[in-house]
């Protein structure tokens, strides 16, 4: 799961121009009185979550559908998506990211199935799943050419040891960003760690959508109103306001500066030279595995009032030239209400967007003795406000290149938080534009 994030967003943007949907050869076979239909599935899964998810598939029972999982090593993912969608040949499941669902969905190359999941059979409906992630992978006339399967939640990972050594109390629901930054303050330069806060790559304060969780939560306005078809982007005082905390927990040595390498954040975390990294649950299943020689434990984001978390989920697309959408969508159905409960408990990456099929990630980690992740999922799935971890449009990379030029020297303190205007107006260039 935590690979997955990225994927789509390397191999989306350029992509398009040249794919058309239609008229092409698709992975299904059989039907019309030929034999069974073949639906493929493709995933970005390690060989051993395949291989449970394959035994998982084994168990599917419809005479006329046969179920085949397609071998597709989990770092080659984005260059195999990328082949088959030039060639049209994509299978009838594949694994995707938000990005890819949204900009795939816009070229017409995905099957809708907004309708059918809105008036869909027993149990399997849309108000059985998260509703952020059901919101999000709408596009703005309202298809879905996917539907997410498993959410990502975020917080903060901490070295309970470090706490407890510095006395400092235990993050938890609740505390507040100025607690957060005492405590970096505190843990920074004791035990072979440099700061006292460091982010990974995706939930980085470099970046401006973990700083728009300040702003919601303190009452201020989001950085962007939409991630997916956005019309504006605004930091208000409240925006400026939490920006100022984090320049001076950077300029004072608490928490690492932009242009700190984070490829070895868990590592590091795991070996007790990080005392808190801000992160997705899905570090549970590796420390499950690897298992830290330190007590560790996840807390929610600090809060200033309103609880507010980031959100993000990923999901599975089917192409348009699928040859048998009914056979599909029974496999897409068991995928998301039957694999999971055969897959997380030996691996608890995330827990699942359909909201029935949770207990057995809730019940894998309660059995691993991971309270706090149980807890932290738990509140997150459940706050009251949530900002999107990124832009999923096409000129997403565009933001990024503008947030490297123009947001980091700010809190680098080279450049005044008042500057912070000039970034906004040119990324509502970029969202008037189009791209």
């Amino acid at each position: 799961m935590k690979r997955t994030l990225g994927v789509t967003a390397l191999v989306c943007a350029g992509l398009l121009v040249a794919t058309a949907c239609g008229g092409s050869d698709s992975g299904s076979s059989g039907g019309s009185g030929g034999g069974p239909v073949t639906v493929t599935v493709m995933t970005w899964e390690s060989a051993d979550t395949n291989a449970a998810i394959k035994k998982a598939l084994a168990d599917f029972k419809d005479d006329n559908i046969k179920v085949e999982l397609l071998d597709t090593p989990s770092g080659q993912y984005g260059d195999k998506l990328a082949s088959l969608t030039q060639a049209k040949k994509l299978p009838d499941l594949f694994w995707c990211g938000n990005d890819t669902e949204q900009q795939y969905t816009s070229q017409g190359l995905l099957v809708d199935w907004a309708d059918k999941i809105k008036n869909g059979n027993g149990d399997f409906k849309a108000d059985k799943f998260v509703p952020s992630a059901m919101d999000n992978w709408k596009t703005a006339d309202g298809q879905m050419g996917g539907l997410p399967s498993l959410m990502n939640t975020y917080g903060v990972w901490y070295n309970a040891d470090a706490f407890t050594a510095a006395g400092v109390p235990l993050p938890k629901a609740g505390w507040t960003w100025d607690d957060m930054y005492a405590a970096a303050a505190k843990l920074a330069n004791k035990n072979g760690a440099k700061y006292g806060l460091v982010a990974d790559q995706l939930t980085s304060p470099d970046g401006p959508f973990t700083m728009s969780m300040y702003s919601v939560s303190a009452g201020g306005a989001p950085f962007t109103d939409n991630v997916n078809h956005p019309t504006k982007a605004e930091m208000d005082d409240k925006y400026q306001e939490g920006v100022q905390k984090l320049v001076t927990a950077i300029k004072n040595g608490s928490v690492a500066p932009p242009g700190y390498d984070a490829a070895n954040v868990q590592s590091l975390f795991a070996a007790g030279k990080v005392p808190m990294t801000f992160g997705g649950q899905w570090l549970a299943a590796g420390f499950q595995t690897d298992k830290p020689k330190i007590k560790y434990g996840f807390a929610p984001f600090p809060q200033v009032q309103t609880p507010t978390t980031l959100y993000d989920s990923v999901g599975i697309c089917t192409p348009q030239y699928t040859k048998d959408q009914d056979a599909t969508f029974k496999v897409l159905e068991y995928l998301n209400t039957k694999v999971w409960d055969a897959v997380l408990p030996a691996s608890p990456v995330a827990p699942p967007a359909y909201t029935p099929a949770q207990a057995s990630y809730f019940d894998a980690l309660t059995k691993a003795q991971q309270p706090t992740v149980v807890d932290t999922v738990k509140a997150d799935l459940g706050a009251e406000k949530t900002v999107g971890v990124r832009f999923t449009t096409t000129w997403a990379q565009q933001v990024g290149d503008l947030t490297t030029a123009d947001y980091q020297p700010i809190l680098l303190g080279k450049k005044p938080v008042s500057e912070l205007s000039g970034y906004v107006d040119k990324i509502n260039g970029l969202i008037k534009q189009g791209g």
